[in-house]
């Protein structure tokens, strides 16, 4: 039995079909013992990849392939990383299953960087043209929150507006121990550079303006 329903399939191959421009490459680091999410997030991949031929998923076990593990800074799975059909890395990050709200946060970063558009405003483009600066982007999520994709979705658009920037999603209850490091105690919560943190889905210019508070540190 599918993961995703009938239903939704028809309408994701609506939505691929009329918004996608070019190919996009995704790869999934996982294994096959020790990773109790691993499974689900890669029949969610093929499943998601059944719908568009543009859509390309490539399996990676973490054990086998260390040299692209460390290309991309993966350090914990499941891990998916969106490419585009060149296989240039936006620093877009899923750690953790991007099962109930977050599906639909992978559905849109499919088609932002299948058309290499961020969808971002103007003024934040132009604000985000001044990052010159590596920034660290975690976010971190359960499936159940409703606000939490607002918040994963906004740094992955700025990941995908500026190369300087990497932005993860984290699946809080799967990775504990970073949780309990940052304090995760309610979701969305943001952690920039290790230094700004706040938590909530805020408008796309109060995020920015974190952001910046990041650079001046």
């Amino acid at each position: 039995m599918g993961l995703i329903s009938d239903e939704d399939k028809k309408y994701l191959k609506n939505e691929f079909n009329s918004k996608m421009k070019d190919e996009v490459h995704i790869k999934l680091f996982t294994q096959k013992i020790d990773c109790q999410y691993c499974p689900s997030t890669e029949q969610i991949l093929k499943e998601i990849s059944d719908l568009d031929e543009r859509i390309k998923v490539e399996i990676l076990n973490v054990v086998e392939n260390k040299d692209v593990k460390e290309k991309y800074s993966i350090d914990k799975i499941p891990a998916i990383v969106l490419l585009d059909k060149e296989d240039k890395d936006f620093g877009i990050r899923y750690f953790g299953i991007p099962s109930g709200y977050e599906f639909g946060t992978l559905v849109e970063d499919i088609i932002s960087v299948s058309s290499l558009d961020s969808g971002l405003s103007e003024e934040i483009k132009s604000r985000l043209g001044s990052v010159d600066q590596e920034i660290h982007i975690q976010v971190f999520i359960t499936p159940t929150c409703p606000y939490c994709p607002k918040a994963v979705r906004t740094a992955h658009q700025f990941a995908i507006e500026n190369d300087y920037i990497r932005a993860d999603m984290i699946e809080a209850t799967e990775f504990p121990e970073l949780s309990n490091k940052y304090g995760v105690y309610g979701v969305p919560k943001v952690v920039i550079n290790e230094d700004i943190q706040f938590e909530g889905a805020v408008p796309e210019n109060v995020f920015m303006d974190y952001i910046m508070k990041a650079l001046k540190k």
